[in-house]
């Protein structure tokens, strides 16, 4: 069964966003049309964010090139699930590189989203 879960719009103050449940075919984004529409992920993330998304690409690329050599890109949950801790070591050294020449601030973002979804999987498979 999937759990509901609102998030605030201005416009329309809720709405109501369908999680997806362990059951992989289930709708990522609500089958509704308005739901739909006020999920700005182009115009409010993406569009705003640019530079940030693809520099969060290559930082996944980087990531899995590390830890999973010869392998095709993937998340491999088992590495590292100590996303809150990483991302704090890497954001005591933001502005600067790590020893790989990536970013610490790249690292960051990768980690918090890292946790996000993670608190999120969990909580829709609760």
């Amino acid at each position: 069964m999937n759990k509901t879960v609102a998030f605030v719009d201005e416009r329309t103050k809720t709405v109501t966003y369908i999680m997806p449940t362990k059951d992989k075919s289930a709708a990522l984004l609500p089958s509704d049309p308005k739901a739909r529409k006020a999920l700005p992920i182009y115009s409010g993330v993406l569009k705003y964010f640019p530079r940030a998304i693809a520099y969060i690409a290559h930082v996944s690329k980087v990531g899995n090139d590390q830890h999973n050599p010869g392998q095709p890109l993937h998340w491999n949950r088992g590495v590292s699930e100590d996303h809150a801790d990483t991302l704090a070591r890497h954001l005591l050294e933001h502005g600067t590189n790590d020893s790989d020449g990536v970013r610490h601030t790249g690292k960051v973002a990768w980690r918090a989203l890292a946790l996000l979804e993670s608190e999120l999987e969990k909580e829709e498979n609760a």
